[in-house]
């Protein structure tokens, strides 16, 4: 008699032909499904953490099984030509989520296809079947003004200004994360969604059922973690340029903000305040005295942030060390040369504990003890020279394997030696993010974006999949990184446009590459990286600077608010920046919105997104009643409305009256 099927330790297990499937209550209303060609399951988890133990409704007939944990429901059932296994995913109610084709029959597929690579690795694709309806959302930040993925295909890789987490929310009410590091693709067709791993040794994904996307959202918080509470300081404004390159002008803008009478909660040294890459320290050329400019800012009442890089220039103090101990990514073939900027460049292995162990101490001793909290995690991707990730080992593996847990054990490494030395307010700024990054304390900024009203436009976008995807911490810079000329007319009011948005995204922040740009050189005759032009409020013109004021004022009167919407994203793992259907899921116009969202679950901002543009169409969700920021008129929800908005406003509106001390501050 045929056994396809049998339960070990609450998991439901199915074999045939070498391949073994399980399927494990993972957290409420969610499974966790796994495969391998040959072989045992493996244990362990690159992403998930250990849920509570959950009592599963196990049923095994001779040809078909299922397990059902909550809300959700696995059926697997075996195909009688050629013995192939499918399995759909129900909902509490018997509605069809989510099934994977069909195996075996005449056109021999396979719904999870493991295709035999050199040294016993696979390529990997998972195929489900698609409804051409269905609305997706999610996958972290991809630079396109796209909120509805359906009909997207997808890279599963890490570039500057791209970070893919792997998760995505259904309008069919389900969540599911493609728990894999490796780099790949996902196809989001309208016949079938194909996932595919570049190199993997076993099928690993999860699956979770709701009602709403909040629910969605908080089981899949529980089973990859939550941010903490975000410190005071990250509630503020926080300034920054590239770069401010010495202690005085660090200082100098400090207190040129004090005597206008406006108090960054953090000010940022940006890129090459060191003298080698991998030397993790102050150039004492530039900064001779960094522990007394740190205690000068923290009496004025401001962090002080430095940048730090992963990049090991060849010529740095610590690089031999580092190699020889192996605590550097490794070229597998051709000059062991990861990227070229100011010098020939390794990366470090952020993988690798020891690494991480002994790159805090440098930054400890160099930084922390300085009295520096709050840390700038830039080139997290990492940013190879070339994005030829086979060309790559890290300790856990290969990278075309695993290169995408990289940002997150970059951020894992500041966040757990902060944690050691007793420091629990944690927020360091990161430039990508994967699956769990929240839960060490990172803050994702969206790259080295250019300054367009089309880049502007497609930050909206990324903030919310970010949102959706767990990273409830998110930012920009204000005005785009690339091509802002401070005396152009254009650019200043792209830059007062962004500082908008700004002001209603989870962290406020100024920073950019001004042109035009001011060359450095030492005083042994090296060029170093230069500086731009300037990046403070005061720099942009007479019509600007005070519309800029009014914004920092409003962002400092919804601290309160702000603060307890950080609280919820730390108790809950909800959003900062919320899709429309995350509050209003049953007003289905609300799925379609690209362009606006809410802060929080009270205040609906519209930015201003079009050149030139004096005003907007805003729609207004059914279910509240909606008061307009800028005049107190009211309105009731399920409402489209041509919405004035001259340079000094934005269009808001406020949610049953709620956060009603912003009426009139427009």
């Amino acid at each position: 008699m045929l056994e396809f099927f049998e339960v070990r330790e609450g998991s439901l297990i199915y074999r045939e032909n070498g391949e073994t499937l399980m399927v494990t209550p993972w957290g409420k209303d969610s499974l966790r499904v796994r495969s391998v060609f040959a072989g045992e399951v493996e244990e362990g988890s690159v992403a998930l953490l250990e849920p509570e133990s959950a009592e599963a409704d196990i049923v095994i007939g001779e040809w078909e099984a299922s397990i059902t944990n909550g809300n959700i429901k696995a059926r697997l059932w075996v195909n009688g030509w050629g013995h192939a296994l499918q399995i759909g995913f129900y909902n509490q109610r018997g509605e069809l989520l989510l099934r994977e084709i069909s195996n075996g029959g005449a056109l021999q597929k396979k719904a999870r296809h493991f295709r035999p690579l050199p040294g016993g690795e696979y390529e990997l694709k998972v195929s489900f079947e698609a409804s051409p309806e269905e609305k997706i959302y999610g996958m972290g930040q991809y630079q396109q003004e796209v909120m509805n993925l359906k009909g997207c295909n997808l890279e599963l890789a890490h570039r500057n200004s791209q970070a893919s987490i792997p998760f995505c929310l259904s309008d069919k009410g389900y969540g599911f994360l493609w728990h894999n590091a490796a780099v790949g693709e996902v196809h989001f067709g309208t016949n079938t969604t194909e996932w595919l791993a570049r190199s993997a040794m076993q099928m690993d994904y999860w699956i979770t059922a709701g009602d709403t996307p909040a629910q969605i959202e908080e089981a899949y918080a529980l089973a990859t973690g939550k941010s903490p509470m975000m410190p005071e300081y990250g509630l503020g404004f926080w300034q920054c340029k590239l770069r401010y390159y010495n202690q005085e002008q660090v200082l100098r803008i400090a207190r040129e903000y004090k005597e206008r009478g406006i108090t960054p909660d953090v000010l940022i040294i940006d890129y090459y305040h060191w003298p080698r890459c991998g030397d993790w320290r102050f150039d004492p050329e530039y900064f001779p005295d960094p522990e007394a400019m740190v205690k000068e800012l923290r009496e004025m009442g401001i962090e002080t942030m430095v940048s730090v890089w992963p990049q090991v220039d060849v010529r740095s103090e610590n690089f031999e060390e580092m190699k020889q101990k192996g605590l550097l990514l490794k070229s597998n073939m051709g000059v062991d040369v990861q990227m070229i900027f100011h010098g020939n460049n390794l990366f470090l292995d952020a993988t690798n504990p020891r690494t991480r162990k002994y790159v805090w101490e440098k930054l400890k001793k160099n930084y922390a003890d300085m009295g520096i909290r709050t840390f700038w995690l830039d080139e997290a991707e990492p940013e190879f020279g070339t994005y030829d990730f086979d060309l790559y080992t890290s300790s856990a593996g290969p990278m075309a394997r695993t290169g995408n847990i990289y940002p997150r054990e970059y951020a894992r490494l500041v966040y757990e030696g902060q944690q050691e030395m007793g420091q629990r307010d944690v927020v360091n700024l990161i430039r990508c993010a994967w699956a769990g990054s929240q839960r060490y304390g990172a803050l994702v900024w969206s790259g080295d974006i250019m300054s367009t009203y089309e880049d502007f436009r497609r930050q909206i976008c990324a903030g919310l999949h970010m949102g959706i995807c767990g990273i409830p911490w998110w930012t920009t810079d204000i005005g785009g990184f690339h091509g802002g000329n401070i005396e152009d007319s254009g650019f200043r009011e792209l830059l007062v446009r962004w500082f908008q948005f700004g002001t209603f995204c989870p962290v406020m922040r100024l920073h950019g590459s001004r042109q035009p740009h001011q060359p450095i050189v030492n005083r042994a005759g090296e060029e170093r990286e230069c500086t731009g032009a300037d990046n403070e409020i005061w720099s942009f013109g007479e019509e600007a600077y005070p519309i800029l004021v009014k914004f920092i004022g409003i962002r400092e009167r919804m601290r309160d608010y702000t603060r307890e919407v950080m609280r919820q994203a730390h108790e809950k793992g909800s959003p900062v920046m919320r899709t429309l259907f995350y509050e209003f899921p049953e007003d289905k116009e609300c799925w379609d919105i690209t362009d606006a969202y809410l802060y929080g679950p009270d205040i609906l901002v519209a930015p201003v997104c079009h050149e030139g543009a004096k005003g907007r169409r805003v729609y207004l969700p059914q279910g509240a009643s909606w008061t307009h920021a800028g005049t107190g008129e009211v309105y009731e929800g399920g409402v489209w409305l041509d919405v004035e908005a001259p340079l000094e406003t934005v269009p808001l509106f406020l949610r049953d009256g709620r956060q009603g001390y912003l009426v009139g501050m427009l």
